[in-house]
């Protein structure tokens, strides 16, 4: 099984998983998700796969999430769902799909666990260096 990520390379976070991912000597498929998100099918497939509600998917910082009202609890799955499809910055990332499962990786060396051969040390953009083992510094 191929390994995916959808990918934001304006993301610090999604670049460093990317890389880790790489370094791991994977391969992985690329999807950026802002220039092709995933149909509706899609999506509630890897909500699913991630064991994850459609709000513990959802990204606030930077996306119309406060103008849009999605702090509301009375909304429903589906409308939250609706809200990412009609606005994909609204997806936290990045989401990776190995034949091990799928995880948003936040932070990004949550990778690890879901690579068969994991890098046995990588150093992140900001200097921390983090292991399949946990964070040196």
């Amino acid at each position: 099984m191929a390994i995916t990520i959808y990918h934001n390379p304006a993301c610090g976070t999604s670049r460093n998983t990317l890389e880790m991912l790489r370094q791991s000597g994977e391969h992985p498929q690329v999807i950026e998700y802002l220039r092709t998100p995933p149909s509706r099918e899609r999506l509630l497939e890897l909500i699913a796969a991630m064991g994850i509600s459609p709000r513990e998917l959802l990204r606030e910082k930077g996306t119309p999430y406060a103008e849009l009202g999605l702090d509301d609890p009375a909304l429903l799955d589906e409308d939250l769902v609706d809200a990412m499809l009609a606005h994909p910055i609204l997806i936290n990332r990045p989401i990776v799909v190995t034949r091990r499962g799928a995880a948003l990786c936040r932070p990004s060396e949550k990778v690890l666990a879901l690579l068969d051969h994991p890098v046995a040390s990588f150093t992140k953009e900001d200097g921390e260096v983090v292991t399949a083992g946990g964070t040196l510094t």
